[in-house]
């Protein structure tokens, strides 16, 4: 009786399993696959989180970097930095205060006393890809905030644009 080689066996049997997945894999993602053939991978991934975000927060409105510039100028709107205090700390629009949402999760949390419900609110996170800013928003409407939006272009927009920026808390 030979001795098996179970090394050459395992190994036909995991290239198998490996090329199954592949063509699996190619066969329920065929769309995106054909789109990233064609070069336009991005903006059908683009377009997939809109679609998503407008579905997960569809309770929230949003603003662009013109308005929230102009809700700046107007000086009535309150704007809140959704980033980590270190990102605050170092730069961020002028006049903003620092909440995240894991201190918007806190019990009895000082920051917001002393804000009217129906104060105009502002949110913005760091970038146009991130939801932290929609998912501050969303929390502060569940509190009871009436007038609160989100700025999709984020602080990077921000400072882009070169609008007001501050280091001061």
């Amino acid at each position: 009786m030979r001795a098996r080689n179970f090394f050459w066996e395992d190994l036909a049997w995991a290239g198998f399993i490996v090329i199954l997945a592949i063509g699996f894999g190619l066969v329920k993602q065929w769309g995106l696959v054909n789109t990233a053939m064609k070069g336009d991978l991005a903006g059908q991934l683009e377009k997939m989180r809109e679609q998503r975000r407008e579905k997960q927060f569809q309770g929230v409105k949003t603003v662009n970097l013109a308005q929230a510039y102009e809700q700046f100028r107007e000086g009535r709107t309150l704007f809140i930095d959704a980033r980590k205090p270190e990102e605050y700390a170092e730069l961020h629009i002028a006049g903003a205060v620092n909440l995240t949402l894991e201190k918007l999760e806190e019990k009895n949390n000082p920051a917001l006393t002393g804000i009217a419900k129906d104060r105009q609110i502002v949110v913005y996170c760091g970038t146009a890809n991130c939801d932290i800013a929609l998912k501050v928003a969303e929390k502060l409407q569940f509190l009871g905030f009436k007038r609160v939006t989100a700025f999709l272009g984020g602080f990077k927009a921000w400072d882009e644009a070169a609008y007001p920026v501050d280091t001061s808390k």
